[in-house]
Formats: C-alpha cells, sequence, structure tokens
C-alpha cells in the first residue's frame, strides 16, 4: 500500500530498518525484508521522496518508449505484463511499481524527503526527514542517482539553451535547430536518434566511444560488474556499469545510425556565447544537451562519515565496509535493474543474519534499546491516500 503522509502519523517511529528509496531496488529490499519476517511499519519502512510510485523512471522523458529502454528486469515475484513496445515508459513503469507495492503490501511512506542520517549513541540511527524523524537498527539506501545530475565544468559560458538529461523531454523543442549532444553513453544515443530526425546534430564525446558489437552475454556482464565492483571494494568514486559495458545494438542505437548522427568529435576547447570552439574555429549551434551522466544521492548520509581517503564509500557486497548497518542498493555495481534486485536480496539476507529475523528472534545486540516490537500492536496507519494504479 502507498500511504500519502499527513501531519499525524499513526505508524511506529522506531523500526528495525529504513529503507530510503522506492525505486527497483528499494523495492526489491523492501519485498525481500518482507520474506525474511521484518513486518511492515512496525519491522521496517520505505520512504520515498516521490508523491507517487516510480522512482527515477517517472521522471523520464515522455519520448522514450518501452522499445528504446536501456533494459529493464522484472522485480522479483511479479512479472511486468505485456505492452506495447511504443508506450511511454514514465507511465509504464510507475505502474507497474505501483501495482507491486499494492501486490506486496509494502510500507511505503511518500512524500518523505530524508535530510540526514546520524549514529546515535546507543547504537541505533536516527534518520532525519521533512516529517519528523525515526530510529532504526539498520538501513537500507536506495536513492539512485537521478536527483544528482552531473555538469561538468567548461572553459567558457553559452549563451543560448543548456540543459541536462534529466530535464530533456523529447525533440520537438529543438526542431529545425542545431543540437550539440555531449556525452557518451545510452543516454546520450537516445538524445540524438530522436533530435537527429527533426535537427542538425553534433555529438562530443570526451573519450572516443566504446561499441560493442552483437549480443550482451552474461559472461560480459560478469566481467563488466566485476570492474565497477572493484573500484567500491576499493573506496573509489563510482563508475556506472554501462560506462564498461560499452554501447551496444540497441534500438536507439540503429536508429542514430540509420540518421546518421553518429559521427562523434573531440571536446570542444571552449564555449562561446553563441557555440564552441574547436582549434581555433568557433561553431554555431542553438542548444546544449548535457547527456553527461549523474552521481550517486548520499549527501544525507555523509553524518556517518563513510567515505574514505579516496574519495568513495568503501564496500563490501552491498555493505559499507565502515558500518556494517549500512547497506547501499542500486549503487555502483548495482545501479541496473538486474543488479538492484539482486542487490535487494543481498541486503535483506545481511541484515537479516546481523538482527536476527523475527521468527529466530533477536540476538542480544549491544546498546540497542527494544524496537518496536516490544511494545504492543501498532495503531494503523492513517491512510491519507492511496494511490494504486492500475497495471498498464
Amino acid at each position: 500500500m502507498t500511504v500519502e503522509v499527513e501531519t499525524t502519523w499513526g505508524v511506529p517511529r522506531e523500526v528495525d530498518v529504513v529503507v530510503i528509496g522506492a525505486g527497483q531496488a528499494g523495492l526489491s529490499a523492501a519485498y525481500h525484508l518482507r520474506r525474511r519476517g521484518f513486518e511492515p511499519y512496525r519491522g521496517f519502512v520505505v520512504l520515498d521522496a516521490d508523491t507517487a510510485p516510480g522512482g527515477a523512471w517517472a521522471h523520464r522523458s515522455p519520448s522514450l518508449r518501452m522499445a528504446t529502454v536501456h533494459g529493464f528486469h522484472d522485480l522479483p515475484d511479479f512479472e511486468l505484463p505485456a505492452v506495447d513496445p511504443q508506450a511511454p515508459a514514465n507511465t509504464v513503469v510507475p505502474g507497474y511499481f505501483a501495482a507491486y507495492e499494492a501486490k506486496h503490501a509494502l510500507p511505503v511512506l511518500r512524500p518523505v524527503r530524508v535530510r540526514a542520517v546520524r549514529s546515535l549513541p546507543d547504537g541505533r540511527l536516527r534518520v532525519e526527514t521533512d516529517r519528523g524523524d525515526w530510529t532504526a537498527r539498520a538501513l537500507v539506501n536506495a536513492t539512485g542517482t537521478w536527483t544528482r545530475p552531473f555538469l561538468p565544468h567548461y572553459p567558457g559560458r553559452f549563451e543560448g539553451r543548456q540543459l541536462h538529461y534529466a530535464d530533456y523531454r523529447g525533440p520537438e523543442e529543438f526542431a529545425g535547430q542545431r543540437v550539440m549532444v555531449v556525452g557518451g553513453g545510452a543516454s546520450a544515443i537516445q538524445v540524438l536518434s530522436e533530435v537527429g530526425a527533426v535537427a542538425e546534430t553534433v555529438w562530443v564525446t570526451r573519450r572516443p566511444p566504446v561499441y560493442r558489437d552483437g549480443p550482451f552475454t552474461p559472461e560480459a556482464g560478469r566481467a563488466a560488474v566485476a570492474l565497477v565492483e572493484q573500484r567500491v571494494r576499493e573506496g573509489l568514486p563510482v563508475r556506472s556499469v554501462v560506462s564498461v559495458t560499452g554501447l551496444g545494438p540497441s534500438v536507439a542505437y540503429r536508429r542514430a545510425e540509420e540518421l546518421g548522427v553518429l559521427e562523434r568529435r573531440p571536446m570542444f576547447d571552449r564555449l562561446t556565447a553563441h557555440g564552441a570552439v574547436w582549434d581555433g574555429v568557433e561553431e554555431h549551434v542553438d542548444a546544449v544537451v548535457w547527456a553527461t551522466g549523474f552521481r550517486p544521492e548520499v549527501t544525507h548520509l555523509a553524518p556517518l562519515g563513510l567515505r574514505g581517503p579516496g574519495g568513495g564509500i568503501r564496500m563490501e557486497g552491498t555493505r559499507a565496509a565502515a558500518d556494517p548497518r549500512i547497506h547501499l542498493v542500486g549503487y555502483g555495481p548495482s545501479a541496473s535493474t538486474v543488479g538492484a534486485n539482486r542487490a535487494g536480496r543481498t541486503a535483506a539476507n545481511a541484515i537479516a543474519e546481523l538482527l536476527g529475523t523475527p521468527a529466530q528472534g533477536r540476538p542480544p545486540h549491544a546498546g540497542i534499546r527494544g524496537t518496536a516490537q516490544g511494545r504492543g500492536e501498532p495503531r494503523s496507519p492513517r491512510v491519507g491516500v492511496t494511490t494504486l494504479r492500475a497495471n498498464p
């Protein structure tokens, strides 16, 4: 059930586990926590900043169709029904997530924005939000990257239309213009495949794109994940899985190839008011689309001091090496829909081992006060609005 939060709650504020984020990784973690015996609302809650289900998918461009989605895997124990390949992903996937929350009665509270997570003297965690605080014995962070678009700095200043891929809403506004697309990943290919049909495009990347011929085999996937996983084990800043898989023969790629818009140019020297300069020669463009990726949204975890000297959070599986109570899912090697599913299961199993499942009884934990399990039956959540979208 999706619960729109009211100022009067009626749900426990002391739980075993708080999950932050209700995208693919957060929902997978919630599903597996429930399977391990943690009771919704009393044993765990999911705090989601959005007003409705869907995670980052709800904010994607309406022009992104299911046929051009860069890979999607079903959530555990609920198959995505057959859909029209031309249906917008930003309606299909949120509808699927909403139905998933309802099917498994997951305790998602929204909208709740987490401001900070702090460690308490008694060993618990305090999760500070715009709707009050929770205390928990463990935390699953599933906040993804969509809310932290990355804009690189380059010399000069462009005075025309600029936007990050996060704000891209389709090709229509660029009709008849000259558009520079910056970035070498799947997002850039999507923009080129759409804008290239209505406008002149200039494709710019910092490094030559890596092309991958043929199908993306399980062996290649494991090798790519291993490269990303090695970085997080060493505490280095995260790289996406896509950054090491290369550009494959997707629907968007084939469309861009047919349009003849895949002639990549090296990075410009500087921006100007009306374009950019390569080797001393200025070229005019009307707009710049920065398809330059995202960074993990983990700023609210800063009070825990998880970052190491390398600039990243050192990980052991889904667990932060510096704090066994903290698990990051949909992060680094699990930042894909299939990886998010697996990470949710891994995190739930590790937390059950750390805390003990309700069926097994709680093991003694020095300094940890009793949780909601010892406080009697909680009141039923006060439901402001229950939003259950029909499955598309």
